[in-house]
Order: C-alpha cells, then sequence, then structure tokens
C-alpha cells in the first residue's frame, strides 16, 4: 500500500542504449527504496522490459499517462512510456541519434513534471553526450539541460556524499580551457552560488573551503598565478559580503 506522503521522483532511463535502463530496473528491485520515495520513470516501457530480460530482474512494468496514474508498489515498474525507441533497431553500446533523442525526451519530460509539481524531484541516469549531440541537442550534459529548460543563468554542478558537499567552478570543459576559466569574478559567482544552495539545504552559516588550481595552491606564485590573481581575490569579495570563505587552499 504506498505512502502518499513519500515523495515522487522522477527517474529518466538513460541512454537507451547503454546502461542507464540497467542501472533504474536493478536499483528499483530493492524494495527499500519504496520506503523513502515513490519511484516513477521516464522512458520508452519497452527499453525498460528489454533491461528487465537481460538483467533478470523478475519486476513487471506498467505503463502510465501521467504521474496521477501511477501505484507505486513494489514489484512493479511505473512507466511514464514515451514510445520513442525503435527497438528493433537499438544496438547496445552503440552511440545513435535515435538513442540521444530518446534519452533527452525523458530528461525533457521529467523536467517538465517537476516544474508542473506532478513530480517532487528528479533523478538521472547516465548519458553519452556524444549521442545527445548526434540528435542535435548541443547541450555538454545534464547540467545544462536543466539550465535550459527551467531558464536557469547561473548554474553549477554540486557533489553531496555524506555531510560533504563539492561544487565546481568549471564542468564538462577540456581541461585546456578549464584552466583559462578561472577567473576571479566566475569563481567568485560559483561561491555565492554555493553560498545560496547550502542556506537552502538548512545551513545558516556555511563554512566553504575553495580549492587553489595549481600544486600546492600555486605556493606563492611559485607554481602558477592563478591562486594570486584570480582565487585569492573572489575569496576576499565573498568575505567581504558576509560569506564564511577561506582560501585557496592546497586542491592536493
Amino acid at each position: 500500500m504506498q505512502n502518499n506522503s513519500l515523495p515522487i521522483l522522477g527517474i529518466t532511463m538513460g541512454d537507451p542504449s547503454g546502461i542507464g535502463p540497467e542501472i533504474v530496473v536493478k536499483s528499483l528491485a530493492d524494495e527499500s527504496v519504496y520506503r523513502i520515495c515513490r519511484p516513477l520513470i521516464v522512458g520508452d516501457a519497452s527499453v525498460i522490459r528489454q533491461a528487465l530480460c537481460f538483467s533478470s530482474v523478475p519486476l513487471l512494468v506498467r505503463p502510465v499517462r501521467r504521474p496521477a496514474e501511477a501505484r507505486f508498489t513494489p514489484g512493479t515498474l511505473d512507466v511514464i512510456d514515451l514510445h520513442n525507441v525503435d527497438i528493433a533497431n537499438l544496438i547496445f553500446g552503440q552511440v545513435s541519434a535515435m538513442a540521444g533523442h530518446a534519452a533527452f525526451e525523458a530528461i525533457e519530460k521529467t523536467i517538465r513534471l517537476a516544474l508542473d509539481g506532478e513530480v517532487d524531484a528528479t533523478v538521472t541516469a547516465p548519458i553519452p553526450k556524444e549521442a545527445l549531440h548526434l540528435a542535435g541537442h548541443a547541450f555538454a550534459g545534464h547540467t545544462e539541460i536543466f539550465a535550459h529548460c527551467t531558464q536557469t543563468r547561473d548554474v553549477a554542478m554540486m557533489l553531496v556524499c555524506g555531510p560533504l558537499r563539492i561544487i565546481h567552478v568549471t564542468t564538462h570543459v577540456p581541461m585546456r580551457r578549464a584552466c583559462d576559466l578561472i577567473k576571479q569574478e566566475r569563481v567568485l559567482r560559483v561561491i555565492r552560488l554555493f553560498h545560496q544552495a547550502l542556506q537552502q539545504l538548512g545551513m545558516a552559516a556555511p563554512r566553504i573551503a575553495v580549492a587553489g588550481l595549481n600544486a600546492h595552491a600555486g605556493d606563492g606564485g611559485l607554481f602558477g598565478q592563478e591562486e594570486i590573481k584570480e582565487i585569492g581575490p573572489a575569496v576576499k569579495d565573498a568575505q567581504g559580503e558576509g560569506i564564511l570563505a577561506e582560501g585557496p587552499l592546497p586542491p592536493d
């Protein structure tokens, strides 16, 4: 019997030719998941059925048109079926425009459900960026798709592990370009964004450690000037705004 107080999670299937569907079905085979949320897969039902077959997971697939139709019963996977994969021509392990487009539509649909208040949060399965681009969706990854669909200007990726939160100043760019992007304005913008996000997560006065770019945080300029010219000034600006930021600290 479902608990209507639990949050509904919209879970994208990921790339249908990749590992995403397998991760999703194996995760939802664990009944303990249903004690903390109401999971709803968004994607192609035939792909989910195929993932169940080759994963040897004994679950049933129940296609639905909208979240209100889902039953959230352990042993049965509720799937908002987008009917967007030609399963007969799907080749596992091969990047393709069809798979990339199907993955994108699942993400887009899940975001729309969240914006409309039909799901409480989103979970995304893996996608290859190359497939997105083959399908004509010129995004570097999930972060950029979410920013586009929600019309959000300032975004960053945050990782969470226990009490630790990590935010990236750069994402999904070549390493050579990442170094060039370490500018005072950009670093300060991400510090501000991080501070705001942590407060929204319930931390009244979060402490933020800002890592340097170079070995030993440049060691006084011996191994680079980014800490002196860009990162350090950004940290001081943040401190002037009342943010408990410290750094640059040695990243190694």
